[in-house]
């Protein structure tokens, strides 16, 4: 990430930002319903969507699978304390094969890494707190919080 210190952000005009709105609100809309909304032809959104993929800004779409269909009920955020920071790399990596692990971040503070998991039920996130993060060397000790209720979340403004 430390090449990532640099990049300043990318100068894109208002058609851009109404774009962005649209598609960040509905991923499916289709390009002519986009154009219509902007006063604009179907190949122009198409092109500018093009362009903003190709700049990096949008960075693809996705279906969000709802976990509670799933099974899914219990949502826990962890934070965990290293042995030693050098043992940042190799924890990930074996973070990586736990597939509950939705989320991590290499963090400042009292955690080093910082994870958001997703299981089942509360002793689904036991079994997995004592069957896996126990077993991954470099871990000194964790502090677990539950959710109890998602309240919003959002991407960031496009003003």
């Amino acid at each position: 990430m430390n090449e990532d210190r640099n990049i300043q952000p990318l100068n894109i005009d208002e058609l851009d930002q109404k774009i962005l709105r649209l598609i960040t609100k509905n991923a499916r809309i289709p390009f002519l319903e986009v154009a219509r909304e902007c006063g604009v032809s179907g190949a122009a959104i198409h092109q500018r969507v093009q362009r903003l993929l190709n700049m990096g800004v949008v960075i693809g779409s996705e279906f969000i699978v709802s976990p509670e269909k799933l099974g899914y009920n219990t949502l826990a955020y962890m934070g965990i304390h290293l042995e030693k920071a050098s043992f940042h790399k190799e924890v990930v990596e074996q973070l990586k094969l736990i597939p509950e692990v939705l989320e991590c971040h290499y963090t400042t503070g009292q955690y080093a890494i910082f994870v958001k998991i997703m299981t089942k039920t509360n002793k689904h996130l036991k079994k997995i707190i004592d069957e896996e993060f126990q077993k991954i060397d470099g871990i000194a000790r964790t502090e677990t919080f539950m959710s109890l209720e998602q309240e919003f979340e959002r991407q960031v403004p496009i003003k």
